[in-house]
């Protein structure tokens, strides 16, 4: 029997060197072309033509509106505007409390107009209060001020009537010398129509992201653009601002509309050259990235902005490429660091063993670490922009860490033997827990990546509007369990009752997240085939200690783990048996 394994250890070493480097091959290949960067007819930000107009807010960190305690510093304001004005002629602003009522007295100085806007909502007397600190701003600085913006998508919100509504911005209207409109979605313009009569000019929202229908980026501007004409045909002899519009540079797909850093400057460019040929006034959403939008818009509500939330840095400077993946060759390096440690593992428990593997379970190797290796840089990626607060970093940090350790700790199993651990034999009575150190750190991959699954698929079917898709590291993790639970799947026992109300959760989840997302929605189906997948591994289980109690007549000294797998070739079974019992 030695002579024979001595023969075959050449042809042994070539095979998973050959998959190593093929795994390498695909690592290298999907990041290159992951990483490529997008061109551009027009640049999105074009130091020789400024924008028109951009929204601000000047709130950074835990910063929040509200907080109605909270007073921005007028060096905070002067330092954003002092970057504004390189890139723009003008700001929107949404109030004047929180510390805003300084804007015009500090883009005045920076060179920008602004068109100010007063926050209206239910509470009449703040209204009033609010409405006087404008006109007094009004009066004051009338060279910067180029229009007041009476209130803010009041009537989707249900704040106040039209009749109320148009009689506050009459009253506005009166006290001013600058002209007066109203801000809200352009179909409650077309629905309320009997409030421009009110207005000097009326200015629209077009958000193709968050439209009824959502609309794909390649499609973006031609939607702003029509949805302008219809507008401006509807109030005839009045100008038609479009006062928000853009696109999310991070967040979750709505059906075909893909948040990216290249769809965001595709969109904003191909806005910017349209409004330029077709005449027409645009302002963007928004000048900084605004996280405090993510406590009820999740992450793509936080990921409108020019700027980084952090850094208060330019996404896209003039003159560079723009790349959804900026650092992608560090991306690339970690992943094939992870493709050359599962090999490794798996290289070096196969030595250990008194039998030489079968090809298919260096296949079942390789696949595990490709996946792993693409998908780890994408991961890790979503694990920074999706982590919010110190709930948030902990569960995709956790998620993450156990996607890694996953592709190695399954191919430790795999040549080793042993199945995929239960969640009884991790948690349950002392005298049946798992002993081996490797397969334990396993089993608790296994269980965090469950029940953070568990979480996301919930908030799919609960909360779905704002909840980030985990299609990368959920696949990272649940491909290396399936290809173990394939080969090494234990013959006897019982399905534990835990892995079976998991299975049906995430059975569930999957298809309702594929009936309400739709099937344009790459990532919704993604992750729910990585639900599934994970489902149908954990409806695979077997309990060892139901499996011994049945097999006990049979063979009191062979676990349910020692049975033949796919590293374990038949006619080596008793050969092996005979080595484990010596």
């Amino acid at each position: 029997m030695r002579q024979s394994f001595r023969r075959t250890e050449p042809i042994a070493f070539r095979t998973p060197l050959a998959l190593l480097l093929v795994s390498l091959s695909f690592v290298a290949g999907v990041w290159w072309w992951l990483a490529t960067p997008v061109t551009l007819a027009r640049a999105p930000i074009d130091p020789a033509a400024k924008l028109d107009c951009v929204s601000y807010a000047p709130f950074r960190g835990d910063q929040t509106p509200l907080n109605p305690n909270l007073i921005v510093s007028e060096e905070q304001i002067e330092e954003d505007l002092a970057e504004l004005a390189k890139i723009t002629d003008c700001i929107r602003t949404y109030s004047v409390d929180n510390g805003l009522d300084k804007v015009p007295a500090v883009a005045s100085r920076v060179g920008l107009n602004v068109f100010l806007g007063i926050w209206i909502g239910n509470n009449r007397l703040k209204n009033a209060q609010l409405v006087d600190t404008a006109v007094t701003l009004a009066r004051d600085y009338p060279g910067t001020i180029r229009a007041i913006i009476v209130g803010n998508e009041v009537l989707l919100h249900g704040d106040m009537s039209p009749s109320d509504l148009r009689e506050l911005i009459r009253s506005v209207k009166a006290r001013v010398n600058v002209p007066v409109t109203y801000a809200d979605v352009w179909e409650y313009w077309l629905r309320y129509r009997e409030v421009q009569d009110a207005v000097d000019f009326i200015t629209i929202h077009v958000l193709p992201y968050w439209e009824d229908f959502p609309v794909r980026a390649q499609d973006a501007a031609a939607h702003v653009a029509a949805i302008h004409k219809r507008v401006a045909a509807a109030f005839s002899g009045k100008e038609v601002l479009i006062g928000e519009t853009g696109w999310p540079s991070m967040g979750r797909m709505r059906e075909g509309a893909l948040p990216s850093r290249t769809n965001q400057a595709r969109v904003i460019s191909e806005i910017l050259d349209l409004s330029k040929r077709e005449k027409f006034r645009v302002n963007l959403i928004e000048a900084y990235d605004a996280s405090w939008k993510r406590y009820w818009e999740g992450t793509v509500g936080g990921n409108w902005g020019l700027f980084d939330a952090e850094h208060r840095k330019l996404k896209y400077p003039p003159g560079e490429a723009i790349s959804n993946y900026p650092l992608w060759k560090l991306h690339m390096g970690g992943g094939m660091a992870l493709v050359i440690s599962v090999f490794a593992v798996a290289w070096m428990t196969s030595r250990r063993r008194p039998w030489p593997p079968r090809l298919v379970s260096w296949i079942a190797v390789a696949v595990s670490a490709t996946s792993a290796g693409i998908l780890l840089g994408v991961a890790f990626d979503k694990m920074l922009y999706e982590s919010f607060g110190f709930g948030g970093w902990l569960m995709w940090g956790s998620l993450l860490a156990a996607a890694i350790a996953s592709p190695v700790l399954c191919a430790l199993a795999l040549m080793s033997g042993r199945a995929l651990p239960t969640f009884v034999e991790l948690i349950g009575p002392r005298d049946g827990r798992i002993q081996s150190f490797a397969t334990m750190l396993l089993g608790v991959a296994l269980a965090v990546t469950t029940v953070i699954a568990a979480e996301t698929a919930l908030g799919a079917v609960f909360d779905a509007r704002w909840r980030d898709l985990p299609f990368a590291a959920l696949t990272m993790a649940a491909i290396p369990f399936s290809t173990l639970t394939l080969f090494n799947r234990p013959r006897f026992g019982t399905r534990p009752m835990a892995e079976a109300v998991f299975a049906g959760l995430f059975a569930a989840a999957a298809l309702y997240t594929l009936f309400i997302e739709g099937t344009r929605n790459w990532q919704a189906v993604w992750t729910a085939a990585a639900y599934l997948l994970l489902g149908a591994t954990l409806w695979q289980a077997r309990s060892k200690e139901a499996g011994s109690q049945r097999s006990a007549s049979r063979e009191e000294s062979t676990p349910a783990y020692a049975l033949p797998s796919a590293g374990l070739p038949d006619h080596l079974d008793a050969a092996d048996r005979k080595v484990r019992s010596a």
